[in-house]
């Protein structure tokens, strides 16, 4: 049976990890992606343990479902986002999109003002907690729908479809993890995701998503695939986002990580220690939904 869904605190891992390397050069990925410990990027003010806004994002995705179930509108979202980041202001968002959180009100004039037509990760990478619902139809329909509300694209929504149905496909053990790439091809069509990926991870929503999948399916522990994530060099905290939530609900992946890697994740307001209990609401939203979970 699936072991304890731990989603949140390995998304957070792996972009709290991925974010210190993000866009770094070559040279410092080859030289400090050893899982040693976290430390501050070398241009901007990310890293050290801090987690960016991949993992908040996905947290408000999360807190919605556990609120809202699969009838969570597209309001329910927007008003978990800016909830979301005015309780905890942080970096890591791109740059025009933080001087708008840092003007937005309320949900109704996030949804006034927001443009959403783009096709970068920001769908994708908060997606994981959306394949915890009880059917493909069900995680593709309200995956598209937090999506749309920043990323109303064909390829935003795939994207963010994907990366949910990679959660949905290992914790309902719909095949074996060498089959994933399949499964997505035939549920999110024509996106080739059995294509592996090569070099560097740019900003497009499906790039991080294919590289998430190609270290995912080829790794066989969760700090392997963590050190596999970074080596594609670029919008590496997001690959490793992706991937390591979808690691946390595989059987068949050893969840081993170094010790730095826990003790040294920020642990203040919704940190390790609240990432942990909203893990175990996850865990019983999961068991609601029909995913073969053990017993508490």
């Amino acid at each position: 049976m699936p072991r304890q869904i731990q989603l949140l605190t390995f998304t957070a891992i792996g972009d709290a990890y991925g974010v210190c390397f993000e866009y770094a050069p070559r040279e410092i990925i080859r030289t400090r992606n050893n899982l040693a410990g976290y430390f501050p990027h070398h241009k901007y003010s990310t890293g050290g343990g801090r987690y960016s806004d991949d993992t908040q994002m996905s947290i408000a995705v999360a807190e919605t479902l556990l609120e809202h179930g699969a009838a969570a509108s597209a309001h329910n979202f927007t008003a978990s986002f800016v909830t979301a980041f005015q309780r905890d202001p942080r970096d890591g968002y791109a740059g025009r999109f933080h001087e708008f959180l840092l003007t937005v009100t309320d949900a109704d004039d996030f949804l006034a003002r927001i443009r959403n037509d783009s096709d970068k990760s920001g769908g994708a990478m908060r997606a994981g907690a959306c394949g915890l619902l009880g059917n493909v139809e069900a995680v593709k329909s309200v995956a598209a729908r937090q999506a749309a509300v920043t990323h109303d694209t064909p390829d935003g929504i795939a994207a963010a479809q994907t990366a949910a149905l990679m959660v949905h496909y290992l914790l309902y053990r719909l095949g074996s993890r060498g089959d994933l790439p399949r499964f997505l091809d035939r549920h999110v069509a024509g996106y080739n995701w059995s294509r592996v990926h090569k070099g560097s991870v740019g900003a497009k929503g499906c790039d991080s998503v294919r590289a998430a999948i190609t270290a995912l399916v080829r790794n066989q522990c969760a700090a392997d695939l963590l050190v596999d994530c970074v080596n594609f060099g670029g919008d590496v905290d997001t690959v490793a986002a992706i991937a390591m939530a979808a690691a946390s609900c595989a059987d068949d992946i050893s969840r081993h990580l170094p010790a730095s890697l826990w003790d040294s994740l920020e642990n203040g307001i919704l940190g390790r220690d609240s990432l942990i209990r909203l893990d175990q609401d996850l865990e019983d939203f999961a068991r609601r939904q029909g995913a073969p979970m053990e017993q508490p």
